[in-house]
Formats: structure tokens, sequence, C-alpha cells
């Protein structure tokens, strides 16, 4: 399992993924799932990958092969807008599914890659998707600013509770390490480190990155700080009066 999400902020854009990895209860990994394609004064695009590990990584190996044959295929480094960048991506999917599919299901296995795409090109605003397995992919916006991969319904009310497009950078970023927080203490398949990226409006460059591995004292105090936060506040909650 995995946890992604990307917040789309009038600001800028908040993205973030665990890395846990496991193909049963013995067997658990760590891997990356977070890829930037990074061109600073012209573009950034983030990818946030969930689903079968081979897929995922079989997709991105496309992408990047396709952006180091330069013009002689259409890729991520010519691509308009993020709506492209989108339409590339679900492209490369439908490539290696007609590969691999038939083979993968042989084996009762899914083909089940998905993605959070986010970033922004030239002076277009910010833009965030949702990509399926299918290829197909819906764009956040007011109504929906945030979209999540895997683990999700954990960490889920907390952002509905607390993120609207005008929450600040800083804020938003807090929320989604809570968020992370009361996920992994809820479900054991999502796990640090987690990767993180807070993105600024205009900026076209990745700026502000971290990686929170175990013990990591800021998430720690974070942690502790909510906790005892959420404690206090139902010891103000009033009485039941019956």
């Amino acid at each position: 399992m995995t946890y992604c999400i990307g917040v789309l902020l009038d600001r800028g854009i908040i993205f973030a993924s665990d890395s846990r990895t496991n193909a049963g209860m013995d067997n658990i990994g760590k891997f990356c799932k977070m890829t930037v394609f990074e061109r600073p004064g012209d573009r950034v695009i983030v990818l946030l990958s969930s689903g079968n590990l081979a897929g995922t990584q079989a997709v991105i190996g496309v992408l990047n092969q396709r952006c180091n044959a330069g013009d002689l295929t259409p890729n991520l480094w010519g691509a308009q807008t993020m709506f492209d960048v989108a339409m590339l991506i679900a492209d490369a999917m439908r490539d290696i599914e007609r590969r691999d599919a038939q083979h993968l299901e042989d084996n009762e296995i899914r083909f089940n890659p998905s993605f959070i795409i986010g970033g922004q090109i030239g002076n277009e605003r910010p833009r965030l998707f949702r990509m399926y397995a299918e290829g197909n992919f819906i764009e956040a916006g007011v109504d929906t600013p945030f979209f999540q991969t895997g683990e999700t319904k954990y960490g889920k009310p907390i952002i509905d509770r607390v993120i609207t497009p005008s929450t600040r950078l800083a804020d938003a970023t807090k929320c989604v390490l809570v968020s992370f927080d009361l996920t992994m203490r809820s479900n054991l398949s999502v796990g640090m480190p987690i990767d993180l990226i807070c993105y600024e409006l205009d900026s076209l460059r990745v700026d502000r990155r971290r990686r929170l591995d175990n013990g990591d004292a800021y998430f720690t105090n974070l942690s502790l700080d909510w906790g005892e936060g959420m404690k206090q506040a139902f010891r103000h909650l009033p009485e039941l009066v019956w």
C-alpha cells in the first residue's frame, strides 16, 4: 500500500508521498514514489506514483527515455501545458499496458499504476491531475483542491476540515504532515520516509524539498503536539446532558 497527496493552493502546490513498499508481511522495503522533472525558470513537473511498483517504474522509465530522445519523440520537456503533460503520461501508461497487461493477467496480476501529477509550465498557472490506471484523468479545482492515492481514509478528514485553496503554504504543509501521522498510526502499510515538496507559485524551481525519516525531530514534535492538542480539545468538549 502507499499514501500520496497533492494539494493545489492559490499560492502553489504541496506534494507528499510515503516510501513503503510490500509484497507480503515479511517483505517490506522502501522506495521513493516521487519523481521530479525540473528545468529551472521553465517548468516543474512532479509525479507521485502508486500501484504495482514495476508498473509505475516502467512508466517513469518510458518518460525519461523519451525526454532523453530530444525532439525525436513528444516528451515532457516539449509539453506546452500541464494538460499536455497529463496526456503524455497517459500515452506512456497505455504503451506499457499494451506490452505487459496480458503477461500480468496470465499470472493473476493487474496492471494498476496511478499517478498524481502537478506542476507549472511557463506563465500557465499551476495545475494538478489525478491519473487512473486506464490512462484517464481528472483535474483539481476550487471544489476539489486536493487528490490522494493509496491508503486515503485515515488522513482525509483533517485535510477536509483545514485546507481550502486560500490556505497558506506553510499551514497546508503542516496539515499534510499531520495527515501522514494519522495514516501511519492506523495503517502499517504506510511508512516513512516521507518525501515532501512545497512548490511556490511562479517560482519555476523546487526550492523547498525535504525527506523526513524515522526520528526526524520536526515530525516527531509535530506528532506529539498534535496528539496533545487533540487531548486538550477533547477535554474542553461540553458534557452530554442526559
